[in-house]
């Protein structure tokens, strides 16, 4: 009985909201009505009979009869608000009455729920009483802990220390120092409030930015960023403890929109010398991606020198014939190479639109048809360009160094530790438009020979206002090859180059087994 008036008391009170909708529409369509044709006629006869004090008296006139409307419909949509707001309560305390007599019909819960402030404060201590805090929490094994950084006002030590992080290291990033710097202050702000002094029971005592020793802190990617700070007490032994944790809010949608990838063309730009081998095996990758699977691609050659050129100009050839494909520009050099020269020139010479997406590649580089997808997904003109992190392979011969032959390179495109790494320390394959690589400056064309060129490009974008995309793809591979460090290089350069080398051979337990293979050995005999 009591669910059947309910639902007819939601039922009036739906029909009353939409006869007072319905009221209102139809004042405001009687008072912004267009004035008649005898009023037009009326105006213009009397601006044509009267003076202009006439003419201005007829507007005041006009501009009176507007503003009652106005005032009417002010009054009118108050007292709407009021009756609205007066059902609302009659809908709100029917349904507390429902709920307490246990009749509340289902799909009506969140109705009677009526929202406060104090909601988010309730989610953020929850993050806090899910996260490990106050208490640990058991977990699979010991590589599922979560380590700490710890950190001072000066430096942060880390584990998770990458190939171009250290072990210590000052806080580079911004946004990294004003995290810490900010989490201290606040730190400084508690110790220092009213209430840390009342519960301590001592004499007051102003802490300082000197009064801190060290903290703790990591991160739980669902929860939030825990932070365990210590400063001096008045004693030689005597510490302040201080435990923060900032909260993860709720997931918020920032936009939904759909992406035609369809139409959008990547020109792939290879400087290139010599190593007719090496762009032998690039083509046969090119022919199966781009030509085969993905079709919306333009080929940019340039090459530096004459010698071997012939070669390149034959597998293009060979490529057009076998699969009808005439996407290709090659553009000859006759001067000594240099990685940004030939990419600068390869983006400047397009002329088949006003706009395309540009991918600098290597030729030893081998990519995906995903990774073409992201490549136009994550480079949007004006707004964002990307740089992803390739996964660099180490020298066949020593990771198949037990097997009579290495695998062929599908086999060998793995991704573990033993096969290779993530290069986070190369920038020089990237996705970005023409329009912002011209905007930018281009490359430094001073640079000449091997390495800083891409570093350099990728330096201006930081300080531009575009967005870096900077990410691990599982797409794109750097096939291994041997690499010369030429004795002409500078100083730096030389050393960049042969660091590049050291690391790009083999693991540290791979070079580790080389190094003492004489010793395992021995011990291996002994067993025997």
């Amino acid at each position: 009985m009591f669910k059947r008036w309910l639902l007819a008391l939601l039922a009036r009170v739906g029909l009353i909201v939409l006869g007072l909708c319905c009221s209102l529409l139809l004042f405001y369509f009687l008072a912004c009505k267009p004035t008649s044709r005898r009023g037009q006629q009326s105006l213009q006869w009397s601006a044509g009979a009267t003076s202009k004090e006439g003419y201005m008296a007829l507007l005041q006139e006009r501009e009176d009869t507007h503003r009652h409307y106005i005032n009417s419909l002010t009054k009118q949509i108050a007292q709407l608000k009021e009756a609205l707001q007066e059902r609302t309560k009659q809908l709100q305390e029917s349904l507390e009455k429902a709920k307490t007599r246990g009749i509340l019909p289902k799909g009506l819960e969140s109705l009677h729920k009526t929202p406060t402030q104090t909601d988010l404060k309730d989610f953020f201590l929850s993050q806090l009483n899910q996260a490990e805090v106050t208490s640990g929490v058991q977990v699979a094994s010991e590589y599922a802990v979560i380590p700490f950084d710890t950190f001072t006002l000066r430096r942060v030590y880390q584990l998770e220390t990458g190939l171009t992080r250290h072990p210590e290291e000052r806080p580079v990033r911004r946004g990294r120092r004003d995290e810490l710097i900010t989490t201290v202050e606040t730190a400084l702000h508690v110790l220092n409030g009213p209430r840390q002094h009342a519960h301590s029971g001592r004499g007051k005592r102003t802490y300082s930015p000197s009064d801190f020793i060290e903290g703790l802190t990591r991160t739980e990617r669902n929860r939030g960023t825990v932070y365990e700070l210590l400063f001096k007490g008045d004693g030689p032994q005597d510490f302040t403890q201080l435990s923060l944790f900032r909260p993860f809010g709720p997931v918020l949608k920032v936009k939904s929109e759909r992406v035609a990838a369809s139409s959008m063309l990547i020109n792939i730009i290879v400087p290139l010398s010599k190593r007719p081998d090496a762009f032998r095996q690039f083509i046969s990758n090119f022919r199966e991606v781009c030509i085969q699977q993905d079709g919306r691609v333009h080929l940019t050659v340039v090459y530096f020198g004459r010698d071997q050129v012939d070669q390149v100009k034959v597998l293009l050839d060979q490529t057009t014939r076998k699969t009808q494909f005439r996407g290709f520009t090659l553009i000859q050099l006759n001067e000594e190479f240099s990685r940004g020269r030939g990419l600068d020139v390869g983006a400047r010479a397009w002329r088949h639109s006003p706009n395309v997406l540009l991918f600098f590649c290597d030729v030893d580089i081998h990519f995906t048809a995903d990774f073409l997808t992201s490549c136009r997904l994550n480079a949007e003109p004006g707004k964002k360009v990307y740089y992803p992190v390739l996964f660099s392979q180490y020298n066949p011969s020593i990771i198949y160094s037990n097997q009579t032959l290495p695998p062929s390179i599908q086999q060998q495109l793995v991704m573990r530790k033993e096969t290779g790494f993530w290069r986070d320390f190369g920038f020089g394959m990237t996705c970005q438009y023409r329009s912002d690589f011209l905007n930018i400056g281009g490359f430094d064309r001073n640079i000449r020979g091997w390495g800083l060129e891409d570093v350099h490009l990728y330096r201006k974008y930081l300080h531009s206002k575009l967005m870096v995309i900077r990410c691990p793809s599982s797409g794109l591979f750097h096939l291994w090859h041997e690499k010369s460090c030429a004795d002409e290089l500078p100083p730096d350069k030389y050393k960049m180059c042969m660091q590049t080398k050291a690391v790009s051979e083999a693991s540290h337990g791979q070079l580790a087994e080389m190094l003492f293979r004489r010793d395992i050995q021995v011990h291996l005999s002994s067993k025997k």
